[in-house]
């Protein structure tokens, strides 16, 4: 965007306030399609830490993702239980983790986007 959309920055700060992961929303970047739930930065990153934790291969890395996050206005959108929408199949199919720039944000809608996998 060229703007960021501050109606989604706002959505963004009251997920961050309330500390839920019950927001749904679907957002185009970049050309993909991502649709699944919002969940606070901390929360967010204290998974992603516990999943890279418990790998024996990664787990050097969680410590990146273990910091705290500030109290700035958010500039990024986490996904969690999320899909990259391909044709009409998603990516992955249970759900991933994935951290949005608002800024690269070129349209969204509330909500999670079903597929068909027929």
């Amino acid at each position: 965007m060229s703007k960021i959309d501050e109606l989604l920055v706002y959505v963004a700060r009251l997920v961050e306030s309330g500390r839920s992961n019950q927001m749904s929303l679907t957002v185009v970047i970049g050309g993909a399609v991502i649709t699944g739930r919002l969940a606070p930065e901390a929360v967010w990153r204290q998974r992603v830490s516990e999943v890279l934790a418990d790998s024996d291969r990664l787990a050097e890395f969680s410590v990146a993702f273990a910091a705290e996050s500030g109290d700035e206005p958010p500039t990024h959108l986490h996904f969690h239980m999320a899909r990259i929408l391909q044709g009409t199949t998603a990516i992955p199919e249970t759900g991933g983790m994935y951290r949005v720039s608002i800024a690269d944000v070129s349209a969204w809608t509330i909500g999670d986007v079903t597929y068909s996998d027929h």
